[in-house]
């Protein structure tokens, strides 16, 4: 996938921010001259799509895009290969994933990105990017044919990244969940995108942008990626 352009956003929002508004500079810069998007709401569960729909509209009038829900079209396929570029909204990401495979969308949506549609994912959109669910922070409320994702990317990926402890909180956190994965997955490596940071992927490459730190885990460990450099795995 030389041509792929992707932009793999941790979060919807930082702190208490309105909708994609701190993303708008990144999404207009890799959009470009694109002014109409698709979108897939389909993370969205205690939200309607058209709901969904709607939210991301009113955050994207202002760099003047159009969005269209994919929801909206019988022949889902053909909307995918028409679209100028690909979005793919937040939510539960076992849901989202479980509703591209029923409609058969994984490999329409790995060819045209492959061949250049650009690519915008935030929380469970930018999860879905990579190899497979299993880094996702998400509870499975639907079982998935498979875990499998669009590995757009050669990696996990666990958008919301925190190393933050509560205290007084007696669970797992993000840190020993993710630590679990590298036990059996040895060869594996995770980024962790922080909330506010972006993965911006240019064919093989991959960048953290955003001015936070971001974080790589492999083999038991791990690595802290700085902003504005190419993330080395």
């Amino acid at each position: 996938m030389t041509n792929k352009q992707l932009l793999l956003l941790s979060s919807s929002r930082v702190d208490n921010t309105e909708y994609l508004s701190h993303a708008l500079p990144m999404i207009s810069e890799h959009l470009g001259a694109i002014k109409e998007v698709l979108f897939i709401p389909f993370a969205g569960v205690t939200i309607s799509y058209d709901e969904y729909l709607e939210r991301v509209q009113s955050a994207l009038s202002a760099l003047g895009i159009t969005v269209t829900g994919l929801h909206h079209f019988e022949d889902k396929q053909s909307a995918l290969k028409d679209a100028s570029a690909i979005l793919v909204g937040g939510g539960n990401t076992f849901h989202l994933l479980n509703e591209l495979y029923k409609y058969e969308l994984i490999e329409t949506i790995q060819e045209q990105v492959g061949a250049g549609t650009p690519y915008i994912g935030w929380s469970a959109g930018s999860n879905i990017a990579g190899l497979s669910i299993k880094t996702t922070n998400d509870m499975p409320i639907v079982e998935p044919p498979s875990f499998n994702a669009l590995n757009l990317v050669n990696v996990q990926l666990n958008p919301h990244y925190t190393d933050y402890n509560p205290p007084g909180f007696n669970g797992e956190t993000r840190e020993q969940r993710l630590a679990e994965f590298m036990v059996v997955n040895a060869d594996t490596p995770i980024i962790g995108i922080v909330e506010g940071t972006a993965l911006k992927v240019s064919g093989e490459e991959i960048k953290l942008i955003g001015g936070e730190q971001g974080f790589v885990f492999k083999a038991g460990n791990k690595t802290a990626v700085e902003s504005g450099t190419v993330v080395k795995l």
